[in-house]
């Protein structure tokens, strides 16, 4: 079975997302992984697939065709042997610092040839935070630095990712950001065809039947009045360009030790899905996968549901995202998934990622 995905982007050379882009806490808390389950998780970055190690499972399969993203995932384990947690923080760029050459130099020994290649001909990215080095992190930085402030200034940016409570919330969105040049702003930069030159392939958006900038902006509400935007590790780097005290979850203190006592148990892959080695993996207790439905049809999105439920054990469980194209295995395959409703609904209401419009959690029947 080929990849929709694949025949439609390039997938050789582009690094696409230098982050994961959605939420690792709500990802770990779907999946409940345990001791003895095999994971497989899309790469993008490697941060929610490394965010899994966290709770110990025998093994994480990371798989995705860009030889780029995987590029970006065996530098993060490589900084996960060799530096201490504040070290990879300057890294990642989540915080300051002038010494991220030197911190490569310390991780580059340990990466493959390929990967080695990728990031030895980029020291730019590197001294810049390898954090901001994907397409899309360049995306939020334009936006960041040449589209905000035309409507808000730095002093309104702090402002919003000062911890306040739902009220206060409420009354600085309405009352101090959103304006109607902040709404026209938004609709245009984050419209479907800007987004898919500047920031994801265009081909990302075949199925869409939605306009994205108005969906974007109902989420951007929900992020800055339902949820606390100083904790909002996905916001705080798009509008400041690093983490600060909001860190995702696999770069959190908490996580680290156990991240790295089980590096030994992640496994990397170049592989789509559909052609996912079937004897490398046996047989497959939890599914990380992305957005990955959002990118093809029904009928192909039919197909490799079937395909998930036959390389599955039993009791397994899948979690993934809808952005603007609306796929659930319960509706495409009712015989082999069944929607866990209920934590699909609290999660979701919890995303601090706030760019979906669904997370769907599925038990493999």
């Amino acid at each position: 079975m080929r990849s929709e995905a694949a025949a439609g982007a390039d997938f050789e050379s582009l690094l696409r997302y230098a982050q994961c882009w959605e939420d690792a806490d709500v990802l770990v808390d779907a999946l409940d992984v345990r001791p003895g389950h095999t994971c497989v998780s899309i790469a993008s970055a490697g941060e929610n697939s490394l965010s899994l190690l966290s709770r110990s499972p025998k093994r994480v399969i990371a798989i995705d065709l860009n030889p780029a993203q995987l590029a970006a995932v065996e530098l993060r384990v490589a900084a996960f042997r060799t530096l201490t947690h504040p070290e990879l923080l300057e890294l990642i760029g989540s915080r300051l610092s002038d010494r991220r050459l030197a911190l490569y130099g310390r991780c580059r020994d340990l990466l493959g040839v390929d990967a080695r290649a990728f990031w030895d001909r980029r020291p730019d990215a590197i001294a810049a935070g390898i954090g901001s080095a994907g397409k899309f992190e360049r995306y939020f930085a334009t936006f960041r630095r040449r589209v905000l402030p035309l409507v808000h200034r730095r002093s309104t940016v702090r402002k919003l990712l000062t911890p306040k409570n739902r009220d206060e919330r409420l009354r600085f969105f309405d009352e101090c950001w959103n304006s109607f040049a902040w709404r026209m702003l938004f609709r245009v930069f984050f419209s479907q065809r800007l987004l898919g030159f500047l920031g994801r392939d265009p081909s990302f958006f075949r199925y869409a039947e939605d306009s994205v900038a108005n969906h974007l902006l109902k989420r951007v509400r929900h992020a800055f009045v339902e949820l606390d935007p100083s904790a909002n590790p996905y916001l705080t780097w798009i509008l400041t360009g690093m983490h600060g005290t909001a860190l995702p979850h696999a770069l959190r203190a908490e996580n680290f030790d156990a991240i790295r006592a089980n590096l030994d148990r992640f496994e990397v892959c170049r592989s789509s899905l559909e052609e996912l080695d079937e004897e490398r993996t046996g047989p497959v207790d939890r599914w990380n996968l992305s957005d990955i439905f959002e990118y093809m049809s029904d009928d192909n999105a039919r197909a490799l549901f079937g395909l998930i439920a036959d390389r599955s054990r039993a009791g397994s469980r899948v979690a993934y995202w809808n952005m603007i194209v609306p796929r659930r295995g319960e509706t495409l395959l009712p015989s082999r998934l069944r929607a866990r409703h209920e934590d699909s609904v609290r999660l979701f209401a919890q995303d601090k990622a706030f760019f979906y419009r669904a997370f769907i959690v599925e038990d493999v029947c």
